[in-house]
C-alpha cells in the first residue's frame, strides 16, 4: 500500500480484544511494508558497520605502507557511504509510509465504527475521548508501527555485528558481545514506571481535551450565565495538571536517556583500554583495534532504537487500548438463526413491543411522554439504536424486526432526528446533499421547515457576494445560527431524505408558537403517505397529528386525538398543559361554569 492509494478499499476487521492485540493486528496488516523497511534498514546499518571495517583497513594499510590496500579501503568506504545514503533514504521513506498508512487505517476504522453506531457512540464513549483517539492516539499508534521496522533492523544488525566481531577478534569481540545485551536491557527496570507516568499524562490530557470540547460546545450558554471565567479557571487548572504530569514523565525519560549515554561510554572506554593493552602486548594489530573501536562507536546508533521502541510502545499501548475500546463497540442486535434478511426494505406499521406503541403506515403519529429522557430512549429504539442495557425485543416495521435487517437497510428505512441534531460545517448545498429518495427536493424541504429567515441570514453572512444562500457556509455545528435556526435546518435535512419512517424528537422545541404551527401543517402535508412519528408535548403540534399516543410509565396509556385526550385523560392533560398538583387540586373545587371555561381554553390551545 502506497500513500497515493489511500484510503483503503477495506481497512479490515481489527482485533480489538486489547491494545497489544490491536497493535499486533495492525503490524500484520502491514507486513509487506514492514519487511521492506527492515530490508532497507539492514542495508543502512550494514553500511554503517562497514565503515568501521574500512577505517581499520585504511589505518593498517598506512602502517604497513601499502598503497593498494589503502586504495581498496577507500573504495570500500565509498561503497559503504553509498549504502548508508540509499538505505537511510529508503528506510525513512518506507517507515513514514508505514506510519501514514497505519494512521489512515485506524482513522478509517474509527470512521466506519462511528457511522455504524451513530448517536449511540457518544452515549457509550465520552466525546472528548473520541476526539483524542481520532487525533493524538492515531499519531502515537502510527509512530509505533513506524519505529517497529527500524527496531527490528537494528536488532538484526547488532546481532550480525557482534557475531562478526567475535569471529574477527575474539579477545575484544567477547567483551562487546557481553556488553551490548547489558546495554540493551539496562533500562528495562525503568520502563514500567516511565510508562505509568506517561499513562497519567495522557489520562489528564484526555480529560483536559474533553473539558475543552464541552466548553466550546456550550460557549453560548456559558456566556449567557456568565460562566466563562469559571470554566476558564477549570481548564487552566486541568492544563496545569497536564503540564506537571508531562514534566514528571519527561524526567523519567531523561533518566533513561542518560543511562543509555553513560553505559555505552563506559563500555567504549573499557574497549579502548583493553584493546590498547592487547596492542602493546602484540596480540592484535592497530588496525584491528581501530576496527573494533569504530564498530562499538557505530553500535551506539542502532542501540538508540531500543529507547525509541520503548517510548513508542509505552505511548502507543494506552492509545491502542482506547482505540480498541471504541472499535470493540457493537450495535445492539438480536440476530436470528437466518443471519439477517436481504436488502429489501419492509413497509407497514412501526410497532414497539416494549411499550405497545404503534405508528400506522402513512400517518402522522404524535407521542407524548412525561419523562423527556424516556422519550429520547424510545425514539432511539424506534430507529434500531437501542442502548446496551436494553434487552427488550426489537422494534418491528411491517412485521419485520429492525435488528434482523442489514444495517444499511435499517438506517434507510427508519431515520431518527434527536433533540440536538448536529450540523456539519460546509455550504447549505453540501448539508442537503445526502442520500435520499429524490422525491423531496431541498427547496420543498426548506419551505416545509419554515427556513425563510435562515436563508436570509445566510445571504447576509455570505462572503462571496453571490447572494445565493445555498452557497453560504455554515460554521461547525451551526454555531453562527440560533438554536431555532439550527433545528429547522436539521428538520429540512431529515425531510430531504424522505425515509419510509421519520422519527422526530422535539423538532420544534426552540421555535416560536406561530412558526411551530406552520411547521406542523407543512410537515404533515409534505409527509403525506409516509409514516411520521413526532415526540412532542406542544398542543400546537399535537393538534395536527392524525393520532396521538400517550406513554405513561413505559407503556401506552391512551390513544386518540389531541382534543379528545385533553378532555378525557387527566394524565395526558397534566403533561400537555403542565398542570401541577396545586392546580389539579384547585380544579376540583371549580364551579361547573369555570370548569367548562377551562376546558374551552385547553381545547383552543
Amino acid at each position: 500500500m502506497q500513500i497515493r492509494d489511500l484510503p483503503y478499499p477495506d481497512p479490515g476487521i481489527p482485533d480489538a480484544r486489547s491494545g497489544p492485540r490491536f497493535l499486533l493486528w495492525l503490524g500484520r496488516s502491514q507486513l509487506g511494508g514492514q519487511i521492506k523497511a527492515v530490508c532497507w534498514g539492514l542495508l543502512h546499518f550494514t553500511g554503517i558497520a562497514g565503515l568501521s571495517v574500512g577505517a581499520g583497513l585504511a589505518v593498517q594499510a598506512v602502517i604497513d605502507r601499502s598503497g593498494g590496500r589503502l586504495a581498496f579501503a577507500g573504495g570500500f568506504i565509498a561503497l559503504c557511504g553509498a549504502a548508508i545514503a540509499i538505505g537511510d533514504t529508503m528506510l525513512h521513506r518506507t517507515a513514514v509510509t508505514n506510519w501514514i498508512t497505519a494512521a489512515a487505517r485506524v482513522q478509517q476504522l474509527l470512521a466506519r465504527k462511528t457511522a455504524q453506531l451513530g448517536a449511540a457512540l457518544t452515549r457509550r464513549v465520552a466525546a472528548g475521548e473520541v476526539v483524542a483517539v481520532s487525533t493524538g492516539d492515531v499519531e502515537k499508534i502510527g509512530w509505533f508501527v513506524e519505529a517497529l521496522s527500524r527496531f527490528l533492523a537494528a536488532v538484526i544488525a547488532i546481532v550480525l555485528i557482534c557475531v562478526g566481531l567475535l569471529l574477527y577478534l575474539p579477545e575484544l569481540g567477547t567483551l562487546v558481545a557481553v556488553g551490548v545485551p547489558v546495554l540493551a536491557v539496562a533500562v528495562l527496570p525503568l520502563l514500567p514506571r516511565a510508562a505509568q507516568r506517561a499513562d497519567v499524562q495522557r489520562e489528564k490530557a484526555g480529560k483536559a481535551t474533553e473539558l475543552a470540547s464541552d466548553t466550546v460546545a456550550g460557549l453560548r450558554v456559558l456566556r449567557g450565565i456568565g460562566g466563562e471565567e469559571l470554566f476558564l479557571g477549570r481548564y487552566r487548572a486541568a492544563s496545569q495538571e497536564v503540564r506537571k504530569a508531562a514534566v514528571r514523565s519527561a524526567r523519567m525519560w531523561s533518566l533513561i536517556s542518560a543511562i543509555q549515554v553513560l553505559l555505552p561510554g563506559i563500555m567504549l572506554i573499557s574497549v579502548i583500554w583493553y584493546g590498547a593493552r592487547l596492542v602493546l602486548d602484540g596480540r592484535i594489530e592497530v588496525g584491528g583495534l581501530v576496527t573494533v573501536y569504530s564498530a562499538v562507536t557505530l553500535l551506539l546508533f542502532p542501540l538508540r532504537h531500543f529507547e525509541e521502541i520503548a517510548m513508542a510502545y509505552s505511548f502507543s499501548r494506552p492509545s491502542a487500548k482506547r482505540a480498541a475500546r471504541v472499535l470493540s463497540l457493537e450495535r445492539t442486535a438480536f440476530e436470528d438463526e437466518r443471519g439477517g434478511l436481504d436488502d429489501a426494505r419492509p413497509t407497514g406499521d412501526l410497532y414497539d413491543p416494549a411499550t405497545g406503541l404503534r405508528a400506522p403506515s402513512g400517518l402522522l403519529t404524535a407521542v407524548v411522554c412525561g419523562d423527556p429522557d424516556a422519550a429520547g430512549r424510545l425514539a432511539e429504539r424506534l430507529g434500531g439504536h437501542a442502548a446496551d442495557e436494553e434487552k427488550s425485543a426489537s422494534v418491528l416495521l411491517g412485521g419485520v424486526a429492525l435488528d434482523d435487517l442489514p444495517l444499511d437497510a435499517a438506517r434507510a428505512s427508519v431515520l431518527v432526528q434527536d433533540k440536538d441534531p448536529v450540523l456539519l460545517s460546509g455550504t447549505l448545498t453540501e448539508l442537503l446533499d445526502i442520500p435520499a429518495s429524490g422525491a423531496v427536493d431541498p427547496e420543498k424541504a426548506l419551505a416545509a421547515a419554515q427556513c425563510g429567515d435562515v436563508l436570509d441570514a445566510l445571504i447576509q453572512a455570505s462572503v462571496d457576494g453571490s447572494g445565493d444562500p445555498m452557497r453560504s457556509r455554515i460554521t461547525e455545528r451551526g454555531r453562527s445560527l440560533s438554536g431555532g435556526q439550527r433545528q429547522r435546518l436539521a428538520l429540512a435535512r431529515s425531510l430531504v431524505t424522505d425515509p419510509e419512517v421519520l422519527v422526530l424528537d422535539e423538532p420544534t422545541s426552540a421555535v416560536d408558537s406561530h412558526t411551530e404551527a406552520r411547521i406542523a401543517q407543512s410537515v404533515k402535508e409534505l409527509r403525506a403517505g409516509r409514516t411520521t412519528v413526532v415526540f412532542a408535548s406542544s398542543p400546537l403540534l399535537l393538534d395536527h397529528a392524525d393520532r396521538v399516543v400517550f406513554i405513561h410509565e413505559g407503556q401506552v396509556s391512551a390513544v386518540g386525538l389531541h382534543r379528545e385526550l385533553v378532555r378525557d385523560d387527566p394524565g395526558y392533560r397534566a403533561v400537555v398543559t403542565r398542570e401541577t398538583e396545586t392546580t389539579a387540586g384547585q380544579k376540583q373545587i371549580m364551579t361547573p361554569a369555570s370548569a367548562r371555561a377551562r376546558e374551552e381554553i385547553e381545547e383552543s390551545a
